[in-house]
């Protein structure tokens, strides 16, 4: 996996490896527009806030946490984590993906220090408990700096300081739409963090996720940002 990552010039260098213990592992279980994905923890669970230095803060701009509810050692943390990296003046976001559970909860205090939540539609529904995505957007909107609410194949729902933007995504032929969330949002935190314009971001997040769809796992058909851009008006 390290390796894999290097080849996309990602930096591990930070990365913390522990010798007794194993690699998280997820399979992903696809039958037409049904999904199922069956996950081995191994050490995804063991990240502790701790573990994570004011010295390695210093060095990013931005904090993304991702697949928060596995994650159960951080979970306590983590909004502590959060005002320790904004007040280093990093930005931060939150994707949650799904809850396995199904209990939704321990969110208020977390997204009080998150600027950019980026959910999909029936993650932001169920932590909600609302039904309707519009007034989940109002309701979010107004306690967040960035929301955007993944539609599928409908686009997405964006709020930023009261601008209220729908997108449509592109149309491609879709593989596997595996990882296509994960590129979304790297999408959007990099209009974001290049302070574009909301739709701008929205446009951009949601060309990353569709083109990743086009082959079969999370980084195959992952876009390069030249390919991306070339979507965009």
């Amino acid at each position: 996996m390290l390796e894999e990552m290097q080849k996309q010039n990602v930096d591990v260098s930070h990365v913390i490896v522990r010798e007794d213990g194993d690699t998280g592992l997820s399979v992903i279980l696809n039958q037409e527009s049904d999904r199922a994905i069956l996950t081995h923890l191994g050490l995804v669970a063991e990240l502790k806030a701790s573990d994570i230095p004011d010295t390695l803060l210093r060095q990013a701009q931005h904090l993304h946490v991702a697949s928060y509810f596995l994650q159960t050692n951080l979970q306590p943390g983590l909004p502590d984590l959060f005002r320790r990296a904004r007040d280093l003046g990093l930005t931060t976001s939150l994707d949650t993906n799904y809850d396995p559970s199904e209990k939704w909860t321990g969110f208020d205090e977390l997204l009080s220090v998150t600027n950019v939540f980026l959910p999909n539609e029936k993650e932001v529904l169920s932590l909600s408990g609302e039904s309707n995505v519009d007034e989940v957007a109002s309701r979010f909107g107004s306690k967040l700096e960035a929301l955007a609410i993944k539609l599928g194949e409908d686009g997405v729902l964006g709020i930023r300081n009261g601008e209220r933007v729908r997108v449509a995504s592109i149309r491609v032929k879709v593989v596997d739409t595996v990882g296509a969330g994960d590129s979304f949002d790297a999408g959007f935190i990099y209009g974001y963090l290049k302070q574009w314009g909301l739709e701008r971001s929205l446009q951009l997040a949601c060309t990353c996720g569709a083109l990743s769809t086009q082959a079969q796992g999370g980084t195959t058909a992952q876009p390069t940002f030249d390919e991306a851009m070339a979507f965009l008006k």
